[in-house]
Formats: structure tokens, sequence, C-alpha cells
């Protein structure tokens, strides 16, 4: 008779065949990479997964006596969990998770148990994790954050024979689900990427990108949009948006209903976009100089000149708000400050000692993987962006569709926001190498003189421009506590607001939505904890606070500016040829 293994044993041989699993999923990362662009990226641990794995394991291990605890406290739940399986007529134990909201995993005492078995278990997992030891905060955040792919990766509503869902579909329709999903999934490789949505529900400039407006400058690096007026007079001050790079502009033109360009214009503004160029070979040579100087301070000069203006509102998105922060430490170190009226910042970022869980893509392992990955090429190929944010809630963008689309074999569900999601774009590879390095890895932006962008060393407590900062509560990307810190990078006055929901949808969330809420708070804060401590709950959209703040700072009101009419006459109607190129 074989003699039963101790539990240090046991949890060996379950790290072995972890750690088994963790390399055979890179290395079908790595097989799927050659089969796509013709060879892997030379890269012996992706991301640093086998290392972290391994060390974190390593110290879990190395504390028996813990490591006995929690296996006693997993069998005391364990054995609770089946007393309760086995007691007659026992009520389904309620679960909140959506992944397993089906009514099937309920009403079947099997499936219940499966999904009450799993969630027990990735709930010990987790608590293992949160108690390990032996590692810095950096090597145990990144441990605890691959952990719980791990555990959301075996999640049964993931498998075909554990998903009754799927096992129902597959004999309602004679396994016709699984055909179709075959289809989408070789649709997807096909394409380098997984589908979220019906793509060909949409298409920019007919109903997505359709506010009306003219295409009034290009260069190299973007088109300036100009919007039609809606308004006979508007606010002299006009308004000049920078949306990231990393992704389209019109995330903040979807449609009509959702569009906060359109809203802008409706409530008196001028309102200007920059569509950034799909990053191609013509702009190998791009670093944050060319994306200031050729981008924010061409964009910011021609917007004066087309309005015979002193000043511009600025709003800068996610990246380019952090762009946009240094672009205003130049300008008032040139003394030149005063060409920029205000600057708002979405869910941006200056100071990134807390910039959430995308910070541990970027440690010496991340870097070295992307630095093959654009080796001897020009860009950064925007899906692999795509993938690294799907991560960050791998249930929702990532497992979700795997369910939906290749198991059940469902019809993509046409949604603006996902089309938009999936229109991916490319980034110059050189200053994206550099961005993540210098402000990520290093975080030199926060310091004085940390960087030097066009020549003139960065000090962001030069800046006095009055500025408006909003971030998501539930900001996933960039953290309400990192957005939070850029009021205390300026010298000038400030107005944080922040909002409900998340990165995209804490910002566009149009008042005629009535959704989420946000917190405004008049009283000096040092942190986001002071500020939420004093802060006013408002249910509904932040636009209105904002404009409420912008108003008075924007002059006097002038006719209604035409596009196309000024100095710069019209290239093309909008959204523009710029927004249209797609991967």
């Amino acid at each position: 008779m074989t003699e039963p293994k101790d539990p240090a044993a046991l949890a060996q041989d379950n790290f072995q065949q972890l750690t088994d699993l963790m390399g055979r999923g890179q290395q079908m990362m790595l097989e799927f990479w050659t089969k796509e662009h013709g060879a892997a990226p030379i890269v012996p641990d992706p991301l640093g997964m086998m290392s972290t794995w391994t060390r974190a394991w390593s110290a879990m291990l190395s504390d028996p006596t813990r490591l006995l605890e929690q296996q006693q406290r997993y069998m005391t739940d364990a054995l609770a969990l089946w007393q309760r399986f086995l007691t007659p007529d026992a009520e389904p134990a309620p679960v909140k998770d959506k992944r397993f909201a089906g009514a099937a995993w309920a009403q079947n005492p099997a499936f219940d148990f499966l999904r009450q078995s799993y969630l027990l278990t990735a709930s010990h997992v987790m608590q293992a994790a949160q108690g390990i030891d032996g590692l810095d905060d950096a090597e145990k955040a990144k441990a605890q954050f691959l952990i719980k792919q791990y555990v959301d990766a075996m999640s049964p509503s993931n498998f075909m024979a554990t998903n009754p869902d799927v096992l129902t579909m597959t004999l309602e329709t004679g396994g016709a689900n699984l055909l179709k999903g075959l289809e989408h999934l070789l649709d997807d490789l096909s394409a380098g990427r997984m589908r979220m949505t019906d793509e060909n529900a949409f298409a920019v400039g007919r109903n997505v990108a359709v506010t009306p407006g003219k295409v009034v400058f290009q260069n190299r690096l973007f088109q300036l949009i100009h919007y039609a007026p809606a308004t006979e007079t508007v606010f002299a001050t006009p308004l000049l948006i920078f949306p990231p790079w990393i992704n389209k502009y019109y995330i903040l033109d979807l449609t009509a209903e959702k569009s906060f360009i359109r809203w802008c214009v409706a409530q008196g503004l001028s309102v200007f976009v920059v569509s950034w160029k799909n990053a191609d070979d013509g702009l190998a040579d791009a670093t944050i100089d060319t994306y200031v100087e050729e981008g924010m301070f061409t964009a910011i000069t021609l917007v004066r000149e087309i309005c015979d203006t002193p000043s511009v509102h600025t709003i800068g998105y996610c990246v380019a708000g952090t762009t946009l922060a240094a672009a205003l430490a130049v300008l008032a170190a040139r003394g030149e400050a005063a060409q920029v009226a205000t600057a708002t910042f979405f869910t941006a970022q200056v100071d990134f000692s807390d910039s959430g869980e995308l910070k541990l893509f970027v440690d010496d392992a991340g870097l070295e993987t992307i630095a093959k990955l654009t080796e001897g090429k020009p860009v950064l190929d925007g899906r692999y962006m795509a993938t690294s944010f799907n991560l960050l809630r791998s249930n929702d963008l990532i497992w979700n569709y795997v369910v939906n689309n290749y198991m059940l074999g469902k019809d993509y569900f046409p949604f603006d926001l996902l089309y938009w999601n999936s229109d991916a774009t490319n980034v110059p590879a050189r200053w994206h190498f550099q961005y993540l390095d210098q402000m990520y890895r290093r975080n030199l932006l926060i310091q004085p003189g940390g960087m030097t962008v066009c020549g003139t060393p960065v000090d962001l407590s030069l800046v006095h421009t009055p500025s408006y900062v909003q971030g998501g509560k539930e900001d996933h990307i960039a953290p309400a506590r990192s957005a939070f810190k850029l009021t205390q990078a300026f010298s000038g006055e400030t107005r944080f607001v922040l909002a409900g929901s998340g990165h995209i949808a804490g910002v566009v969330n149009p008042p005629s939505s009535g959704k989420y809420q946000h917190w405004t708070n008049d009283s000096p804060a040092a942190t986001l904890d002071d500020f939420i401590a004093g802060a006013a709950e408002t249910k509904g959209s932040w636009w209105p606070d904002w404009l409420a703040w912008l108003g008075p700072r924007s002059g006097d009101q002038v006719p209604a500016r035409v596009p196309g009419q000024g100095p710069f006459p019209a290239i093309e109607d909008a959204p523009g040829s710029y927004v249209k190129e797609r991967i």
C-alpha cells in the first residue's frame, strides 16, 4: 500500500505541475507568434513569468507551518461545503459571480457543487498569495497577478465539459454551436486578435465618429479636426483635445448619444481634436520630443491662429495627459505658459509609483520582451498592447468571449465601445519604449529635471496653469490614487473629481445617460483618502461640473467659427483619413 504524501510533498507536486503548465503556455504563445510573424522573439522568459512563479511558490513552501494552517482552513471549509451538498433539499448557496449566473449552475446539484468548490479553492489560493513573504513588493504584486490569471483561467466555466450552459447548448443544437465557435476561432486566429463585437455593424464616419467637422491641417503625426458649431455664438477660448495615441480618438465621439465632442459643441465651445497617425515607418524616429513639439505645440499654435485667440483650453486623455503635463512644464520654463488657459486631465498620471497592475509588465523582463518584439521594426503592433490591457480584466475581456464566441457559438453582439476597443493602433517603437522605461519604470517625470523634453529639463512644479483632474473610481489602467497625485505635482489651482466606473465608462458618461455618480470636494486634500473623506457625492455625469469650472475661464461669447473659413482651408470632412487606418 502506497504511503500518503505529506502536505509539503503534495504542494511540491502541485507546484511542478503548475510550473510545467505555465511553461507550456509560454511555448504556445511563442509558437503562435512564429506562425503569425515568421519568427519568435528570442526571450527565454517573456514577462518574467517563470522566474516570478518559481520564487513565489518557493516562498510559499518555505514556511511549512503556514502552509499546513492554510490547508487546514481549506479542508474545514471544503468539509462544510460537502456537508451542505449532501444535505437533502439544501438550497443552492447564492453566487454573485456572473460567470456562473446561468440557471443550470444552480439547478443541477453537481454543477452547483463544482462552482462552489472552484470559488472556495480560488478564494483560498488568493489568500495564500496575499500571505507570500520573502519577496519585495514589486515581485509579490507580480506573483499575485500571475496566480490570479491562473485561477481565472481554471474556472470550470471556461471548459466545455464543466460548463452546463455549453453542454445544454451542444445537446440542443447537435453540436452546431461548437462548429460555429470553431469558425469564430479560425477567423480570430487569421485576424491575429480576439473579436469581441460585430465589427461589420460599425464604420468610422458612418455610425461612430460622426460629429460634423473638417480636417484643417495635417502633418506626418496628426490631423487637426475643427468641429462645426451648433450655436450662433461660442466661448472666445477654444478647446483642443489630445486623445491617447495608443487608441483612436473617437472614444470621445462614439454614437451621437455618447459623444463628449458633440456635447461640448452643443455647449457653445469651439472644439478641435488631434487625430494621431496610426504609426508607420515614417514615425520610426519619433520620441516624446516629436509628440510635444510636432504634435502638441504645433496644434496649440494652429488653434490659436485659426481662432485669433491668445490661449486655448486643453484636454489630455491617459498617456496624452501625461505628455501634456510635460508640455506645460516646458512652456512654463520657456515663459510661454499663457498659451494654455486651462488643462484638463482624463485619467492621466505623472507620478507612477502607484500606477497599478500595468506596472507589472514594465520590469526588466517586460522591457526586454518589448525590445525583442520591436527589434529592427519601426512600430510596436497595437494588438500586443490590446492584449496587455485585456489581461487586466481577463474574466470580462478574455474568458467571457472564449465562452460566448468559441463554445456557445453566439453571434457577435454589436457594441460601439467594443468596436473602438478592437480598433487597435500601432505606436512608434522607440517612443513607446522610452515612455515605459523613463516614466513607468524609472518614474522620472515627477522628479525635477529627471527628464529633458525639447531640450528643456522638466519640472512639473513650475506649472501654474489652472487644471481640472478627473480620475475613475474603478480605473484599472490609471488608478484613481495615481491620477490624484497630479494635483500635488503642479503649483497652480487644481480641481479633482472622482468619477464612478473606470478608465473608459468613467470618462464617457453623458448627462443624458443618468449613469454612475461623481464625487467633489472643495476643501484642500493631500491624498485621495483625504479627498474621499470630505467628498460630496452627486448622481450622474461629471461633465456639467467640468463645464461649470471651464465656463468662467472661457472669455466672452463671440460669433461661431466655421471650419475651413479661417486661414486654414478644409482638407477633407471629419473624421479624416488617419483615423480610418486599421491594423
